[in-house]
């Protein structure tokens, strides 16, 4: 078995040990989890249903990425942005929009379902993503991230990532007694991390990216490298997001780092550059998406404990029920695109993802558990979910 590191950050190594385990899991072998096909197809239905009321026609549906978060509310507040920035060289821009995409990934671990952020202007509050997403926008609008927050507000820096404490995100975030944010401490210090990896800042990306360029096509697996190649130091492990499996070994999922890689490819293509092989990525094994399969049938509790205690990312139960994800995502998005009459070029996993496949796993939440919260509960320390 092939577990070295480079091997372990390839996508092909994420769907080969999430091969593994649905395997496990089909032929009877785990004491958490069964395959409930009956349950897989409620899914892609609630998937497809989810996707026809958001977008009526299917050609619109953008990719799954931070910048919807942007929108929030149906505003296009990196519009504002940009207007401000309107002068400046393509790549910059291109610069700047990473600068941004890449700290409020960093920031977008589970809030809780006690948090919210009230935007200053409209007065609308936020939570969860949404409020994440706004809420880290609008401190990268104030220079919160510049080395410069009056002279030159809209970028990141690797000095003034460096001294962000747990305060600076409390303050920008809204957090009170009565507002509490998850993980503030563990958020603090993926950013203070990010500022001594060695870029000058995180926009320094593109260049990296764009270096790989063949004829103004650039693979998204490259993005992923650059991403993982160049922000590793910044986990608390060595290898990142990467858990053991007693019966399948080492299991990699690098969910945040594909996170983030999705929401580069808006600002790289923004520069000129064409993104290409989208669907060499994996789907997100997050909470939403492992919760669609878990609310809808899919995937079946062996034991009630499962739903009742809270598990740490690497217990065996996390770790397949993650697994589990990944592999099943890629059977939703090819049944949603039999469904749609689409192939894989129109409508690549990323663009399932945002149809649907997060947005139908919050819907049952929201219907199944007051507060709308994942089936299975689990430990977050601001870096996996």
């Amino acid at each position: 078995m092939n577990d070295s590191l480079a091997y372990l950050r390839t996508p092909v190594a994420i769907r080969e040990r999430a091969a593994k385990v649905l395997k496990y899991v089909e032929d009877g072998q785990s004491q958490w989890f069964q395959l409930d096909p009956n349950g897989l197809e409620t899914a892609v239905q609630v998937t497809l249903a989810v996707a026809r009321e958001r977008f009526p026609d299917p050609a619109t549906i953008p990719f799954h990425s931070r910048w919807r978060h942007f929108e929030s509310g149906g505003r296009d507040r990196w519009k504002a942005l940009a207007e401000r920035l309107k002068d400046l060289p393509p790549e910059e821009i291109a610069r700047r929009r990473m600068d941004l995409a890449v700290v409020s990934v960093l920031l977008d671990a589970g809030a809780g379902a006690a948090w919210s952020y009230r935007e200053a202007g409209t007065g609308e509050a936020y939570a969860r993503s949404e409020g994440l997403g706004v809420a880290s926008l609008h401190m990268f609008a104030n220079g919160a991230f510049s080395r410069d927050a009056k002279g030159d507000p809209l970028r990141v820096d690797a000095e003034r990532l460096a001294q962000l404490t747990p305060m600076d995100i409390a303050v920008g975030f809204q957090v009170k007694a009565h507002n509490p944010l998850l993980g503030l401490e563990g958020r603090a210090e993926l950013l203070r991390r990010l500022g001594t990896v060695g870029l000058e800042r995180p926009g320094a990306l593109f260049d990296i990216v764009a270096t790989s360029a063949r004829d103004g096509e650039v693979k998204a697996e490259a993005i992923l490298a650059a991403v993982l190649d160049r922000l590793s130091p910044i986990w608390p492990s060595p290898r990142g997001d990467v858990w053991e499996h007693p019966v399948v070994g080492l299991v990699p999922f690098h969910k945040l780092s594909q996170w983030m890689s999705y929401s580069l490819v808006e600002p790289i293509e923004g520069a000129g550059l064409k993104v290409v092989a989208l669907d060499a990525l994996t789907g997100l094994p997050e909470y939403r998406n492992g919760g669609l399969l878990v609310d809808a049938g899919a995937l079946q509790p062996r034991q009630r404990v499962l739903l009742e205690k809270s598990f740490a990312p690497g217990d065996e139960a996390i770790v397949e029920w993650r697994a589990l994800t990944v592999a099943l995502l890629d059977r939703i998005a090819e049944h949603v695109r039999l469904h749609l009459g689409m192939d894989a070029a129109r409508l690549p996993l990323v663009k399932v993802l945002e149809a649907g496949t997060w947005f139908a796993g919050r819907r049952l939440a929201a219907e199944r558990r007051p507060g709308g919260g994942p089936p299975i509960t689990v430990e977050s320390d601001g870096t996996v979910f």
